[in-house]
């Protein structure tokens, strides 16, 4: 998967679907047929199809788990693992082989998703949008950052899906290009695809520029998944920092050719 392609877990859950939860699972890793020892782990997120999950052991894309819950098991399979150069090291996403049930419906019929407030003091809101518009970079106080990405977003009874892309990004909102734009006060679901993760929000359409794309102010992020916004967040300001680094800075005074 390339840096600004969907990551797995979008592919098997949707937004709605998808529960922070902390669950004490058993897991038994399967390399070249055999089995390992059990290890104790706890989930981070659970979904019908799966979960994200936590190793200390090395795990790779592709590789067979049994999770084990109580009297629940399913054969499951890695499809997503954290940056090991990252606070993200050691987080796997996997996936329930085909005829394998989640080992977590009964928690998933029961529970229902929390989000926490994400920019609760109103200068802060403010801030947020003017991040995204012209001539105001004397009064930014979260910087924005130029990112691709994809955006998976809907009404907030979880209706009327549909896809944008992500152009730009701060702490507190985001620019969102599309060819159906919301208007203007919106409330909205979103799931932002960055790099290797995804990130589920609660946003208001605030404006549309020139038709073609929508500023998107946050206003609650799914619990969990604040380290996952640091962590693209990060991403973006080495990535700028490194491309500063990459120009050459001529010192030397220029002399005019000769006529």
């Amino acid at each position: 998967m390339n840096e600004v392609g969907i990551p797995p877990q979008e592919e098997i859950a949707s937004v709605e679907k998808l529960i922070h939860l902390a669950l004490p699972v058993r897991l038994t890793h399967m390399a070249k047929g055999e089995r390992s020892g059990v290890e104790m782990a706890c989930t981070y997120d659970i979904h019908p199809k799966g979960a994200r999950l936590l190793s200390f052991r090395d795990v790779r894309i592709g590789d067979l788990i049994t999770v084990e819950r109580g009297r629940n098991k399913s054969v499951c399979q890695v499809i997503w693992t954290g940056d090991p150069n990252s606070a993200l090291r050691g987080q796997f996403t996997v996936e329930c082989v085909e005829g394998n049930r989640s080992p977590w419906e009964e928690e998933l019929r029961q529970m229902q998703e929390q989000y926490l407030p994400i920019a609760p003091d109103e200068a802060k809101k403010k801030t947020a949008m003017n991040n995204f518009r012209k001539g105001d970079q004397n009064r930014r106080r979260s910087p924005r950052f130029q990112i691709q990405g994809g955006a998976d977003l809907s009404d907030v009874s979880g209706k009327g899906r549909f896809e944008g892309r992500l152009e730009q990004i701060s702490e507190f909102g985001c620019l969102i290009s599309a060819n159906d734009l919301l208007v203007p006060g919106s409330d909205i679901r979103l799931a932002l695809n960055i790099y290797d993760v995804s990130v589920a929000l609660k946003g208001n359409v605030r404006y549309t520029a020139e038709n073609r794309a929508m500023g998107v102010q946050f206003q609650a992020i799914r619990q969990g998944d604040r380290p996952l916004l640091d962590y693209v967040l990060n991403r973006v300001k080495k990535r700028r920092k490194e491309d500063f680094s990459d120009l050459e800075v001529v010192t030397s005074p220029l002399v005019a050719a000769a006529g």
